[in-house]
């Protein structure tokens, strides 16, 4: 069980799907990405079913870092290199719409899910920390975004550790509890109008007269438009596209409660934190006072024999002072990631359309992206387009080779962490 199971705001049970329906829009996937774009159907009016493999918030969307993170997953100086200036202000204005739509729809459905603001970002090498300060600068003077410098001193009066070289405190970051928003989102979309079927895996989908069909093993969903958001498991459905993200298996570690003050000395504003590594640490106290933290990565199939211990690890690296608490809880799972970390949207005909690959920051950028696929399958394709535009390369090595191959480029990356 993870933390957040055990301190989820309960879900009621939903039967899976019996017999053939008709609907104008059929999401695939419990996540964020469907679940808001089955509430944003749904307050559109249109008849929406949502279908969950397993329950909702069961793959990445319920058990993630929490954290909401400013921009995309790249940062503006790369986006305008890569898009140009204009292309990448719209990138930035939808990020910025992002976090603020999380935020409404918290405040909108009252969903309880301990949100928090203020995220740090920290430069774990010494020459990371003038590339983060001259970042910071450069989205105080072209953007208007106001974040606060962190010199090595201050950082380590902001995160009781001596491993950062500086930091970025974002007051518009933020984080919450990962499951209970998810559940959150899933009983807005049912107050909406929208039915979700839990235990209803989607073995196909296919064109059909005026629309598609999403074929399970207990019935058949027929749509005007098919949404599928099921990120690493997109490949099952549309392996052209599935082709475009792979998962790699990200692992988080919750301590035993260290109590309000020893947990408040750790982070003393309550922000979350994630570093400039390429495989990133990221972490946040909790309301009961524990300490989450997310740093530990595998890029095969195989788990860690010792999954606490496995999550230990970077705990102790930053926080050696937390050598003798110990880890009440460990897990792990897939998140999907792209070539360019940039999310893949885009259609398979005229009536199937997708969106995955969040890359590790999907709390707001996967809650965006069913507003904008809501949008799409509605005809409104302005926004969608933005993201869709975007080349993605499938990784190299076809489905044998692909794993391995990334297995191999990854662990490279992750060595360069620690050299």
């Amino acid at each position: 069980m993870t933390w957040y199971e055990a301190t989820a705001r309960p879900a009621p049970h939903r039967p899976p799907l019996a017999g053939d329906l008709a609907a104008d829009v059929c999401v695939v996937g419990g996540g964020y990405a469907g679940l808001s774009a089955a509430l944003h159907c749904a307050q559109a009016g249109l008849k929406t079913v949502l279908l969950e493999a397993a329950a909702v918030g069961a793959g990445a969307s319920g058990r993630n870092g929490g954290q909401i993170h400013s921009g995309q997953r790249q940062d503006q100086d790369w986006l305008e290199k890569r898009f140009g200036a204009d292309e990448a202000r719209r990138f930035w204005a939808l990020a910025e719409e992002a976090k603020a739509l999380v935020r409404r729809l918290i405040a909108d459905h009252a969903i309880d899910c301990d949100l928090k603001d203020g995220l740090i970002h920290a430069a774990w090498k010494p020459r990371e920390a003038p590339a983060l300060e001259a970042h910071a600068a450069h989205m105080r003077a072209v953007y208007g975004y106001e974040t606060t410098w962190l010199d090595r001193a201050e950082t380590a009066r902001w995160i009781a550790s001596t491993r950062y070289h500086g930091a970025v405190f974002d007051p518009g970051g933020g984080h919450l509890h990962a499951l209970s928003y998810a559940r959150g989102l899933a009983a807005a979309a049912e107050r909406a109008g929208a039915a979700i079927h839990e235990a209803t895996r989607a073995l196909a989908v296919a064109p059909a007269p005026g629309g598609a069909a999403v074929r399970t093993a207990s019935g058949t969903v027929t749509a005007q438009h098919v949404i599928l958001a099921c990120d690493t498991w997109l490949g099952d459905l549309d392996p052209a596209a599935g082709a475009r993200a792979l998962p790699i298996n990200s692992f988080i570690g919750v301590t035993a409660p260290l109590g309000e003050a020893a947990a408040r000395a750790l982070i003393p504003s309550g922000a979350a934190v994630a570093d400039t590594k390429f495989a990133v640490d990221y972490y946040r106290v909790t309301a009961d006072h524990r300490l989450l933290f997310g740093g530990g990565e595998t890029y095969t199939a195989r788990y860690p024999r010792d999954l606490k211990a496995f999550v230990a690890r970077p705990i102790h690296r930053v926080f050696p002072q937390l050598k003798d608490v110990a880890i009440d809880y460990a897990w792990g799972g897939p998140v999907g990631v792209t070539i360019s970390r940039m999310p893949h949207f885009g259609w398979n005909g005229p009536s199937i359309l997708f969106a995955h690959g969040f890359s590790g920051q999907g709390v707001a950028t996967a809650t965006l992206a069913g507003q904008l696929l809501a949008e799409a399958a509605r005809g409104t394709l302005e926004r969608f387009d933005v993201f869709a535009r975007v080349k993605h390369r499938a990784f190299p090595g076809g489905r044998l080779l692909r794993a391995p191959l990334l297995a191999l480029g990854m662990a490279w990356y992750a060595l360069k962490d620690r050299l």
